[in-house]
């Protein structure tokens, strides 16, 4: 074999080398499709947000969430959050939330996001599993529209009113964002300064069965799903 054939045959094969490299690269990069466990998560985290948001609807203590929940521009339902007593350290959980429109006064679909971060701990003491963020200002909401966003920082963050009789007039009204928090009898503010929240993009792609931002969901009301049917008709009725 002369030294032109030989030539010839390492270009050749060089060039089936790049082109199986590349073909291996383009199946590597390819988007990864939201799996079954995602979509099953999501579910999950739509159906025991409207089980939590029933039970403060439902509960003689949060009338003052109530109350104020009439005027939110936007909820964040953490059905699971913190576990333990006196938390200190990481520690969060799942959420939905949802927008009310401002011309309509209708209710947005739910975009998923996680809320989490050092230093997060109980007022009350005990175990907290139930949550509800209740956004009382456009920065509140502005704040949802992005990736992430750290409360205390970004938005404003109080603990709201609870108790028998509690009025939400007690309310620190100049916050973007009041928590209110129940657990097994227990009632009180949860202190989130400096909690982070951030978009779960994969959730979202997972439920609506594409990509969607919370502006997509939010404002565009790109997306819509049957199943939280419970949420939407249970904040339209409540608030």
């Amino acid at each position: 074999m002369n030294a032109k054939k030989r030539l010839n045959r390492i270009k050749g094969a060089s060039l089936f080398l790049t082109v199986m490299f590349l073909a291996g690269a383009l199946v590597i990069f390819q988007p990864i499709p939201a799996s079954g466990n995602d979509r099953q998560e999501a579910t999950q985290i739509v159906e025991k947000a409207c089980m939590t948001f029933t039970n403060f609807m439902n509960d003689e203590h949060m009338s003052a969430f109530r109350d104020l929940l009439k005027d939110a521009k936007a909820v964040v339902i953490a059905p699971e959050f913190l576990k333990g007593a006196f938390v200190v350290g990481a520690s969060g959980g799942n959420a939905v939330a949802l927008v009310r429109a401002e011309k309509t006064g209708g209710w947005s679909e739910p975009s998923f996001y996680t809320i989490g971060g050092a230093s997060i701990g109980l007022q009350i003491g005990g175990q907290s599993s139930e949550v509800i963020l209740l956004a009382m200002t456009e920065r509140g909401v502005s704040a949802l529209m992005g990736n992430s966003f750290k409360l205390g920082a970004d938005a404003g963050v109080a603990a709201g009113p609870v108790g028998m009789g509690a009025q939400a007039a007690t309310a620190n009204l100049s916050a973007d964002i009041l928590s209110f928090s129940l657990s097994k009898g227990l009632y009180g503010g949860i202190s989130l300064d400096g909690a982070v929240i951030a978009v779960r993009e994969g959730l979202n792609e997972a439920y609506y069965g594409k990509k969607a931002s919370p502006a997509d969901i939010f404002v565009r009301h790109e997306v819509r799903s049957p199943q939280t049917a419970c949420l939407i008709q249970g904040l339209k009725k409540s608030a």
